[in-house]
C-alpha cells in the first residue's frame, strides 16, 4: 500500500506533575526535512528524536511539537549565597567609611544586583523520558496511520488513471488502418497535382508508402507503453516507499506517449494521446505527495 506524505499524528503523555502533548505534522518534500521543537529539558534527546522520525516516516517536511502544561517550572531558582554575602560585606565596608546608618537594609539594595539569584535547569529523569518516548511512538503510529488512509485514497485514483490510459491505448489501433489509408490518398493527391500529366509508377508508389509508414509505425510504442502501465500496477503493491520509484515509471510512461503523438499524423490519434497525456498529468501532481 503507498503512504502519502501529508499527514498528522498527535499523542497525550500524562505524567504526575506534567501533561505533554505531542504533534507531528508532515507535507510533501523531495527529501527528509525534520523541525523539531522540544522544550529545553529535553534538548539532550534530539538526536535519539530525529533519529527515530527519520527511520519511521522516511521522506517529507516533517514538524514536531512538544506541548507542556506543568505544575512546576522545569527550571529552579536559587539564591547565590556566596555573592550576596560578598555585595553585604563591600556595602558595609562602604558604608562605614561614609558613616552611614547601620540601619540601613542591605537585602533590599542587595538582591538587584547581578548574580544574587541562579536559575538552574532541572535533570532530565529516565523514566520520565521512557513514558515521553513511548507517546513519541503512538504520535508517529498514529500520523502513519493518517498517511496510510490518505494513501490509499491516491492509489484508487492513480490506478482508475491508469487504467482510462490502457483503454485509451486500446483505441489506438482502430485508427491505425484509417490513418494509413488517409496518408496514402493524401500523397496521391499530392503527386498527382505535382505532375497532373505524369503517369505514377505503382509499384514505386507502393515501395515508397511503405518505407513511409514504416517511420511512422507505432507497434513498439504501443508495446512499451503497455509494459510500463504493468510496471506501474505492479510497483504499487511493493510495502517499501515507492514514490520516487513510481515518478521515474511514469516519465517512461510519458516518453512513449510523446512519440505516439509526434509519429499519430492523425487528427483522432492525437485526439487519443491528448487524452492520455492529461491523465498521466493529473496522475503526476498525485506522485509528487507520495511517499
Amino acid at each position: 500500500m503507498i503512504q502519502s506524505m501529508t499527514g498528522y499524528g498527535k499523542a497525550v503523555c500524562e505524567l504526575p506533575n506534567k501533561k505533554i502533548s505531542i504533534e507531528i505534522k508532515s507535507l510533501n518534500s523531495k527529501q527528509l526535512d525534520l523541525n523539531t521543537r522540544l522544550p529545553n529539558l529535553y534538548r539532550e534527546k534530539e538526536i535519539e528524536v530525529r533519529s527515530l522520525l527519520g527511520k519511521q516516516l522516511s521522506r517529507g517536511k516533517i514538524d514536531l511539537s512538544f506541548y507542556v502544561e506543568a505544575a512546576t517550572s522545569d527550571k529552579i531558582t536559587k539564591i547565590n549565597q556566596q555573592v550576596i554575602s560578598n555585595y553585604h560585606q563591600q556595602l558595609k565596608g562602604i558604608a562605614t567609611d561614609l558613616g552611614l546608618d547601620n540601619s540601613t537594609d542591605y537585602l533590599k539594595v542587595i538582591m538587584p544586583l547581578p548574580d544574587t539569584v541562579k536559575i538552574e535547569l532541572a535533570e532530565l529523569d529516565e523514566e520520565e523520558w521512557k513514558a515521553i518516548a513511548k507517546t513519541l511512538n503512538h504520535a508517529i503510529a498514529d500520523i502513519i496511520d493518517f498517511r496510510k488512509r490518505e494513501g490509499s485514497a491516491m492509489e484508487a485514483d492513480i490506478r482508475e488513471r491508469i487504467g482510462l490510459i490502457a483503454e485509451l491505448l486500446k483505441e489506438v489501433p482502430k485508427y491505425e488502418s484509417q490513418r494509413i489509408e488517409k496518408i496514402k490518398t493524401r500523397i496521391r493527391e499530392n503527386l498527382e497535382e505535382l505532375g497532373q500529366n505524369t503517369k505514377i509508377d505503382e509499384n514505386r508508389f507502393e515501395q515508397e508508402i511503405i518505407f513511409y509508414l514504416e517511420k511512422l509505425d507505432v507497434t513498439e510504442e504501443k508495446v512499451r507503453l503497455s509494459n510500463h502501465l504493468d510496471y506501474f500496477l505492479e510497483t504499487i503493491e511493493g510495502n517499501e516507499p515507492v514514490g520516487k520509484k513510481l515518478g521515474f515509471i511514469t516519465q517512461e510512461i510519458g516518453r512513449e506517449i510523446n512519440t505516439l503523438g509526434s509519429k499519430a499524423n492523425d487528427a483522432d490519434l492525437q485526439k487519443v494521446v491528448i487524452r492520455m497525456k492529461d491523465e498521466l498529468e493529473k496522475i503526476k501532481e498525485q506522485i509528487l505527495n507520495i511517499l
